[in-house]
């Protein structure tokens, strides 16, 4: 088994390039350590070129670190499918869905997992007039990362999120949940835990998530044992109905501001990052899953979906 040659496609061009270098180092570290056969490939937007280093290496399995646009939304799927070079993480139509929230969000509620109450509109008319009472969210429809996400609490706010827009024309506008910052990892169709994040300051944004000692990890999610139970189903709920495979993560507002306590699901991750600080080797760890051997489920659960 470890004799096998993997190739680890990382970078990529999305406005997570260096998120994907960092969980590709990391990747790369653990696997060669394990005893695989590890080459890099530092993906562009170039497809002879990453046909050519792709013959070049003759990978028996891909580990997909990309993430982002083009790396997560089924276009590198795509590629792999044609190839037919079995892949970790998910198939085509699952990266694609998962990616696309609005997509994703009508499924959800279509089986009766909770989101936010939402709109899309365009970015013409976010410049004209606030698209919703105060507090809601600027996010785009299609990225990662917490990327483009602005909170919109007042005047100063909202001039912000349309300074910084740079996300296309079409705008996700979403109310504000009070609450806490949930979020669940499933391995293998099995939801493995559930962690509480606190920034210390803001939301969990881009920086919160990569920058050390801007936010607490709680593992386990300190709440109620019957609202763990919870949420680990939804989010393993969500898993399955977009055919989801390997590891995901699913991020949650839990709404316990008010008698009736409320999960509501932001999104699913089927590319969750693999860095130092990223959440689902944390919640592996404390399920008894090490780094190494969370790697080498996703090697071993690789494979073509087509």
């Amino acid at each position: 088994m470890k004799s096998k040659k993997i190739a680890v496609l990382m970078g990529g061009w999305s406005s997570e390039r260096e998120v994907s270098l960092s969980t590709g180092a990391e990747v790369i570290k653990a696997l060669t350590e394990i005893g695989y056969d590890v080459k890099p490939i530092d993906v562009e937007r170039n497809l002879p070129k990453l046909l050519k280093e792709l013959e070049e290496v003759k990978p028996e399995v891909i580990f997909n670190a990309l993430h982002g646009v083009g790396g997560e939304d089924g276009v590198i799927q795509g590629v792999l499918e044609m190839l037919q070079i079995p892949y970790t993480h998910c198939s085509v139509t699952s990266s694609a869905i998962a990616m696309d929230k609005i997509l994703s969000r009508k499924i959800f509620q279509y089986i009766g997992i909770a989101t936010p109450p939402w709109k899309v509109i365009s970015f013409e008319q976010l410049k004209k007039e606030h698209p919703m009472e105060f507090p809601y969210v600027v996010k785009p429809i299609g990225e990662g990362s917490s990327r483009g996400v602005t909170l919109v609490f007042n005047k100063q706010d909202y001039q912000r999120s349309i300074q910084e827009w740079t996300f296309g024309e079409k705008v996700l506008i979403e109310k504000f949940i009070p609450g806490r910052e949930i979020q669940v990892a499933v391995l293998d169709d099995e939801a493995i835990g559930a962690i509480e994040i606190k920034p210390y300051e803001g939301f969990y944004d881009y920086t919160a998530k990569y920058t050390p000692g801007k936010a607490k990890h709680l593992m386990p999610a300190p709440i109620s044992p019957e609202a763990y139970q919870e949420v680990l189903e939804l989010a393993l709920k969500a898993h399955k109905v977009l055919g989801c495979h390997g590891a995901t993560r699913s991020d949650f507002r839990y709404d316990d501001t008010n008698e009736s306590p409320t999960f509501y699901l932001l999104e699913l991750n089927t590319q969750p990052g693999m860095t130092s600080l990223s959440l689902v080797p944390e919640i592996a760890a404390h399920a008894g899953i090490s780094f190494k051997d969370l790697l080498e489920k996703k090697i071993k659960a690789a494979r073509c979906h087509q």
